[in-house]
């Protein structure tokens, strides 16, 4: 310890001597700078730039990669600006630790912060050459260079960092000084191993051996360990993927410089050179970002979620920095059991080249997980590709922004209508057209009116109940109950439940035709409003990022499950009462239903056939799916659009969007428990087997409220 402290002590003095001596060119050569370097530099310069620098070295935190994960471990996504996993000392092969020193800086355990001999030879061998012909610079020495150039922001730092200069030697020395002086050595050669760059854009000796070799750092071989020892000096030169035939030289270099120093047996280097530089089926390139996940979409908006986390950072390129370089282990909702599931829907149901798209997502009730998102058109930028996410709303990277619902939207008009009261065996005549050209709906700011409108039925009509009404989806029902709900009471029962527009965010239109789902949606919002039926009445945020760790294992803020209750329990309960009919034969959707669980769904098809959907759930999962034409112009999916490959003929929501639903939820619910909806109160259900009233006491033609 005394003597290394002695020669530590004898560096710092070393520093001043370079800076008077630097005029003469004495030391010129050790510092890697041709003689020539000095002539014209005054001494006040050197002593300037000695004094000015500091006693204490801090290199920034080497960047890690973050990795994002599936709720069942599985990965996701890399995400990074340089793909590094640090790892302790103890954790590299000795024989890779020994093959760097011996390649870098032979004397590394036994000189300070300069290695005297190797610069006086690189000294000898510059001064003889007129140039640089050998470098004196020690592992501390590169460790300062590369923490510099990690430092750096800005090209102008970078091109400071790595100049040919007297003066950035000797910033590199002073500050090696600092480093051997407050780390151990085998810290210094731990920091080294972390931070280089070993080609190919992995840093740091783990991320090396799994992209080289499939391996870990702890597992090298000799020959595999040279190869990466030798690389260090020209990441880009020595790439064996790229240069195999320049890598082995240099390999073959190491390995005897090796055998020189005693480290390794002649039979030991004869074995290790006969080895194979690199078998190129095993490099393992380690994919970045979203556009290279398995879930692209998902990945894409998990990522738009964190960017919008402050505890990531103040600013948005803060965050995406952080993002890429804090080492986090991010935790996600997605059940990739689940996933398989719809994306086999979409498989079996579309292809990427039809004209109209479909999309899927399932979420659980009661917690808000998205468990899955699927789409019929892949990630990309080529023909029958998008980066439009179907799924989810304009506000987010790559979001849609959605498509109108149709009559998925009468659910809320039913919540609002039993909240209020109204009874499922409610009775309204229900005709083919009606004429609502002077009715007035009211709604949250006063009243409203269409002096145009006379819509028709495309299904049965007649005297009906709230049930047989949502079994057939009888429009003219649904807008004569809502005139008597009131529209702001819809409003709200569909705002508590995370609808609103989905291209501008603001509360969904309260206009005349609102029941019958004129605003934009996305299988996201829609999934988990009917989610919140099935959690009788229970709704939560939908949550695809459940956990953020940063290296150190600490736990990130941000949000995590936010449920409350936002309808009445005997309410929601009345909801699953009325939609479960909508599943049973001559229902709209009774085609779709699949073995004895209890499940409720609704249709939705829009005005023009531009969508159309088919919403539904278990007490174990809700799911949208939506098909829809998504290119402008938008025009009819009747006209000129496929599905799968066929013209669609006749779009409806149960027959087109109807299958992609069911097959998905079959795959989803395999294995899940068979649980039932719990019974709405008998005085909200009335009379189970309602009987039409006498013609004159028939229901009248609804008048304006107030």
């Amino acid at each position: 310890m005394r003597a290394d402290r002695g020669r530590r002590n004898w560096a710092r003095s070393l520093i001043m001597f370079i800076g008077v001596s630097a005029l003469s060119g004495a030391l010129a050569a050790g510092l890697a700078i041709p003689f020539a370097g000095f002539v014209g530099q005054g001494s006040a310069t050197v002593a300037a730039t000695v004094q000015s620098l500091p006693r204490e070295f801090r290199g920034d935190v080497p960047a890690v990669r973050s990795r994002i994960l599936a709720a069942d471990g599985t990965l996701i996504a890399t995400l990074y600006e340089q793909n590094r996993v640090p790892v302790r000392l103890t954790a590299v092969a000795p024989i890779m630790r020994k093959a760097i020193v011996a390649i870098e800086d032979s004397r590394f355990y036994e000189h300070g912060a300069l290695d005297f001999k190797g610069t006086l030879r690189a000294m000898v061998r510059n001064q003889s050459g007129g140039e640089v012909q050998q470098g004196g610079s020690s592992i501390t020495q590169q460790y300062v260079k590369m923490s510099l150039v990690e430092k750096a922001k800005t090209a102008a730092e970078r091109a400071k960092a790595t100049e040919v200069s007297y003066e950035r030697k000797i910033t590199e020395l002073r500050y090696a000084i600092a480093v051997e002086s407050e780390y151990s050595k085998d810290e210094i050669l731990e920091k080294y191993l972390n931070l280089a760059n070993f080609g190919a854009g992995t840093y740091g000796v783990q991320t090396a051996a799994q992209h080289y070799f499939r391996t870990t750092a702890d597992k090298l071989t000799l020959p595999q360990a040279a190869l990466l020892a030798g690389i260090v000096k020209n990441p880009t030169g020595y790439n064996p993927a790229n240069n195999p035939a320049r890598a082995r030289a240099r390999r073959d270099v190491v390995i005897k410089r090796m055998l020189e120093l005693g480290v390794i047996t002649v039979h030991q280097a004869n074995e290790a050179l006969r080895t194979p530089v690199i078998d190129r089926s095993r490099v393992e390139p380690v994919p970045n970002g979203c556009a290279n996940s398995r879930y692209p979409f998902y990945c894409d908006y998990v990522v738009s979620k964190l960017l919008a986390n402050p505890a990531l950072g103040g600013t948005r390129k803060e965050r995406e920095h952080y993002l890429k370089t804090g080492g986090l282990l991010i935790r996600t909702s997605i059940d990739p059991r689940i996933q398989a599931a719809a994306q086999a829907s979409i498989d079996r149901h579309s292809k990427a080249t039809d004209t109209a798209v479909a999309a899927i997502t399932i979420v659980q009730p009661g917690t808000g997980l998205v468990k899955a998102m699927v789409q019929s058109r892949p990630y990309g930028n080529g023909r029958h590709q998008t980066n439009y996410n179907y799924n989810v709303e304009k506000s987010y990277d790559g979001g849609y922004g959605g498509f109108q619902n149709g009559s998925t939207m009468k659910a809320f008009t039913i919540a609002a209508a039993l909240a209020k009261g109204i009874p499922m065996d409610y009775r309204i005549n229900s005709p083919e057209q009606i004429d609502l050209t002077k009715a007035r709906f009211q709604t949250c700011h006063g009243w409203t009116r269409d002096p145009t409108y006379r819509p028709k039925n495309s299904t049965k009509s007649g005297d009906l109940t709230m049930v047989e009404a949502a079994r057939y989806s009888t429009n003219t029902y649904f807008l004569q109950l809502s005139q008597r709900t009131g529209l702001c009471a819809i409003a709200k029962v569909a705002g508590r439940l995370g609808m609103y527009d989905a291209q501008t965010g603001r509360p969904l239109d309260q206009v005349i035709s609102m029941t019958l789902g004129v605003g934009y949606v996305t299988p996201l919002m829609l999934s988990n409003a009917y989610a919140t039926f099935a959690a009788r009445g229970t709704y939560c945020k939908p949550l695809v990022v459940t956990s953020v760790r940063d290296k150190a294992g600490r736990p990130v803020p941000g949000p995590g499950f936010d449920c409350k209750q936002v309808l009445q329990r005997q309410v929601a309960d009345g909801v699953n009462r009325v939609l479960s009919q909508v599943m049973m034969p001559g229902g709209t959707g009774g085609h779709l239903r699949f073995g004895t669980r209890d499940m409720a769904g609704k249709t939705g098809t829009i005005n023009q056939n531009l969508a159309v959907w088919f919403s539904g759930y278990t007490p174990n999962l809700a799911a949208a799916a939506v098909v829809a034409d998504a290119t402008p112009p938008y025009t009819n999916l009747m006209y000129g659009h496929t599905l799968n490959g066929v013209d669609i003929s006749d779009p409806t929501g149960s027959g087109t969007a109807g299958p992609l639903w069911e097959s998905a939820m079959q795959g989803a619910l395999r294995g899940l428990p068979a649980e039932r909806f719990a019974a709405p109160p008998k005085k909200m259900i009335g009379d189970p087997n309602p009987k039409p009233p006498p013609p004159d006491t028939k229901n009248p033609k609804p008048k304006p409220h107030g």
